[in-house]
């Protein structure tokens, strides 16, 4: 379908300009982007979605109108656009209101969607999995909801009860609104059950404690392609917007050989839907349970600095403070291979005098044997040498030892008990010594000797 995309460039009232001017005391405010790149990012939203792009426009709006948003030059203008191309989609990158979408279909004679309905239409598209396709038809249903109005032009009162004196009957968008409620109340109940599915998952993956690293970013910043150059896993990865939508997670081996759970997740995005946010929460905590964050960012994106304000407010409203993120999360820079090599050097070089920066290649592998080393050296703490004796009838705490330590040595003895030589934190070792049975307290001194 031929369509043509319109980024309404809204003023901010005077209300809001005047708050951020006597904001005394408030947080800086997050890196302006471009309008060429918001542009840009609608265009390929639309792209995503298989779309012929006739046109993108650049429009700037004084004074919102409530009826129809832009002003009736500009919508003279697109009009005669659309005849041009024979196009018969217009995509508005910003929200509309029900009213605002009707009266523009019948101006422009085509169908309007704003970028809500547009990003709704991308992971219904993207969905796989039944928790992905609940969650998209929710968030769907809860949209489409407040516009019924724009489908319906018979709502005239239909006759209820017997013979003429009945009284009126609920009107036919009535009728569809409450078909909607219900099927959103068995679709809340449906995830509900998906939640509690998801946190049997974790309670079993904390009784075998592997580390969760989960990878987090704005879209197309590249985590599935380094998600698979870490993992060696097959997942989509592509150049467009949300290429991968359904959480995926995966085994990895560290370097100093311990196991832990790789998390890849949707990839944030500016005024993120509120129906998404809440839809995919259940997705989202994975995020909250992660050991470890690794933000992947796209440095060869000019506004990569404001789409990484994006990620950080979305993972503070899930509740992943600054304070907290300083402690959990490790920048990625990504996509080094496609700058410059003023530029590239330049990276390396700021990123040397950072802490918790790693500039990486997902593409080329240039860097990734450093991330692996710091995540390494991030979840494995100060590790401590000792000597185990496990006993005969505890032999299945050789795997145990095997996938949560670094063995240095092994002797099998001739009583049947195995002698271990392992590198592991105080942690491990407590937990090691609670498996074995030992209920003498151990000092930390113990297992450093």
């Amino acid at each position: 379908m031929c369509a043509v995309v319109v980024v309404p460039l809204v003023k901010p009232s005077r209300a809001a300009a005047a708050g951020q001017a006597d904001g005394a005391g408030a947080q800086p405010p997050a890196p302006a982007r471009s309008n060429e790149a918001r542009l840009e990012e609608a265009i390929g939203l639309a792209r995503a979605i298989d779309l012929t792009i006739a046109a993108g426009l650049l429009v700037p709006v004084n004074q919102p109108r409530p009826a129809t948003l832009l002003g009736t030059g500009k919508i003279a203008e697109i009009g005669a656009l659309l005849d041009e191309h024979n196009a018969g989609l217009v995509i508005v990158d910003h929200p509309l209101t029900p009213v605002q979408q009707r009266n523009l279909e019948k101006e422009w004679n085509a169908k309007v969607i704003d970028r809500t309905g547009l990003i709704l239409e991308i992971f219904g598209r993207r969905a796989s999995t039944k928790e992905g396709s609940l969650q998209v038809e929710l968030a769907h249903l809860n949209y489409q909801k407040g516009r019924l109005v724009r489908s319906w032009t018979h709502l005239e009162r239909q006759r209820g009860g017997a013979g003429f004196m009945g009284g009126p009957g609920e009107t036919q968008i009535e009728a569809d609104r409450r078909l909607l409620q219900e099927r959103i109340v068995r679709l809340e109940r449906e995830l509900e059950q998906v939640v509690r599915t998801r946190q049997l998952h974790r309670a079993k993956r904390r009784k075998v404690p592997h580390p969760i690293v989960a990878l987090v970013g704005y879209t197309n910043a590249g985590k599935s392609t380094l998600f698979n150059r870490i993992t060696g896993a097959g997942v989509l990865a592509e150049d467009m917007l949300f290429a991968t939508l359904d959480p995926t997670l995966r085994r990895m081996k560290l370097p100093h050989g311990r196991t832990v759970i790789l998390s890849d997740t949707v990839g944030f995005i500016s005024n993120l839907p509120t129906h998404l946010v809440a839809a995919f929460r259940a997705t989202l905590e994975e995020v909250l349970e992660a050991d470890l964050i690794l933000h992947v960012r796209d440095m060869s994106d000019p506004d990569n600095g404001a789409q990484a304000s994006d990620v950080l407010r979305i993972l503070s409203e899930l509740g992943i403070g600054e304070k907290e993120g300083a402690e959990r999360i490790i920048e990625v820079w990504n996509k080094i291979d496609r700058l410059e090599p003023e530029s590239h050097d330049a990276i390396l070089q700021k990123a040397a005098s950072r802490a918790n920066v790693i500039p990486v290649s997902a593409i080329s592998g240039e860097g990734v044997d450093r991330l692996m080393a710091v995540i390494s050296e991030r979840l494995s703490g100060v590790l401590t040498e000792t000597t185990v004796i496990i006993p005969s009838d505890k032999q299945a705490l050789i795997s145990w030892a095997y996938e949560n330590a670094v063995v240095d040595g092994r002797e099998d003895r001739e009583d049947g008990s195995v002698s271990l030589d392992l590198r592991l934190t105080e942690r491990q070792a407590i937990e090691l010594e609670r498996k074995l049975g030992n209920d003498r307290k151990r000092d930390k001194e113990d297992w450093e000797r």
